[in-house]
């Protein structure tokens, strides 16, 4: 499915985000920024070690904040790690998780990336249901889209499974037209 945002072109699919021939792409992170499993883990793996001893370096990132690292081995210039919201558990899950996707598109425009790709923030073992996760995560794109990109002009949103790609493909329906 695809959409114009303004200048953006927002793609939403089915995929591997390690795997996206984009400039830069987002890692569902900690804050402690320990790549251990889910998107952070595969990232981890197809990028290599490198780019967590520079998160070791940088060493914490706040919740709805994000910090850069370069790609490592991956086709991605840069991983933009991001600090979605705990669901039952973190003050303000509906802002943070906002704030998360928010940041980590103006930290990859701050870069002068063109293309990122993101995953379905904070719906894996942060456990958001997905469905209220969908209509958040798609707010904050529109509303970057029309506020702040001024390189970003490809945005990815690249899903793990078939119900994640249905659920953000009927709630694109609602937001974005």
């Amino acid at each position: 499915m695809e959409r114009k945002l303004n200048e953006v072109l927002l793609i939403i699919k089915q995929g591997d985000i390690t795997k996206e021939k984009v400039d830069a792409i987002v890692n569902a992170a900690n804050t402690a920024l320990k790549m251990g499993g889910g998107v952070a883990g595969a990232i981890r793996k197809a990028g290599g070690e490198e780019i967590q001893v520079e998160c070791d370096n940088i060493g914490y990132c706040p919740l709805g904040d994000a910090v850069v690292t370069s790609g490592g081995k991956l086709y991605a210039r840069y991983v933009v790690h991001t600090v979605g919201p705990r669901y039952g558990i973190d003050i303000e899950p509906e802002k943070n998780l906002y704030n998360a996707v928010y940041n980590s598109l103006k930290k990859g425009d701050g870069k002068g990336v063109s293309s990122i790709a993101l995953p379905a923030i904070s719906t894996g073992i942060f456990g958001y249901p997905l469905d209220e996760a969908a209509e958040i995560i798609l707010k904050a794109i529109k509303d970057f889209c029309e506020k702040d990109a001024k390189n970003i002009r490809l945005i990815v949103l690249c899903l793990f499974s078939d119900r994640d790609l249905n659920v953000f493909k009927a709630k694109c329906k609602e937001i974005c037209w």
